[in-house]
């Protein structure tokens, strides 16, 4: 029986990647990506020659069991996902959950993770946070968002920059013109940017210039 490593590759810029990230991906039997053509490139560059194989939140409900089989045969599994480290708003957990279930060892390095510099970056208290990641789009939204209101700690979400506005607008209604906000977008990259304020301040930046990239956002919680 083998192990199934999961590795984190770089958000943004290639240097972020680990000596250990390659070694593992150059000497696993079998890497699962959770776009192979992003992935790619990402092998290429470091000339990593292993196999790849799809593995995305379209079909990792239907690929779980044929992977834990090959890791019972013997098979050494990397997983990664197109950026930062799987499972963290990404594939990853029904793979590591199955492979804990079967007493199949799993390894999780460490690296790179969008929301620990744009938590660390953003000025707000950072001893007690809660990553949210993703808000939902639309059923559970609201009743997510009255409960995170009465929040103290810091809190982290994930956001897509064609709904940023929108949700900015929403922390506005739900948590309060004045709540100290910060948002990083494009981590690690040439246009890094964070943005830092109160909750109308950053809404009113982000409707004035139209955001890009991937985005981070850090919100104060309720003052006690």
């Amino acid at each position: 029986m083998s192990k199934l490593y999961i590795v984190p590759t770089p958000i943004g810029n290639l240097k972020d990647i680990t000596f250990r990230a390659i070694e593992v991906l150059n000497e696993v039997d079998l890497i699962l990506a959770e776009d192979t053509r992003t992935s790619g490139k990402l092998l290429k560059h470091f000339e990593i020659a292993t196999h790849m194989q799809s593995h995305h939140m379209h079909n990792e409900h239907k690929t779980v069991d044929s992977i834990i089989q090959k890791l019972k045969a013997g098979t050494s599994v990397a997983l990664i996902s197109d950026a930062g480290t799987p499972a963290i708003s990404d594939p990853g957990f029904l793979l590591s959950r199955a492979c804990i279930e079967h007493n199949i060892a799993v390894e999780c390095l460490p690296g790179a993770t969008a929301f620990v510099p744009a938590l660390v970056n953003s000025g707000l208290p950072n001893d007690k946070f809660v990553f949210e990641g993703f808000l939902p789009v639309k059923k559970g939204r609201q009743t997510r968002l009255l409960l995170l209101a009465e929040e103290t700690r810091t809190m982290i979400f994930y956001e897509s920059p064609h709904k940023l506005v929108k949700t900015l607008g929403h922390f506005c209604e739900y948590f309060g013109e004045d709540r100290s906000i910060s948002v990083s977008r494009e981590l690690t990259k040439m246009f890094e940017e964070t943005i830092r304020g109160k909750a109308k301040e950053v809404l009113e930046y982000y409707t004035n210039k139209s955001p890009k990239g991937e985005i981070v956002i850090v919100v104060a919680g309720k003052s006690k």
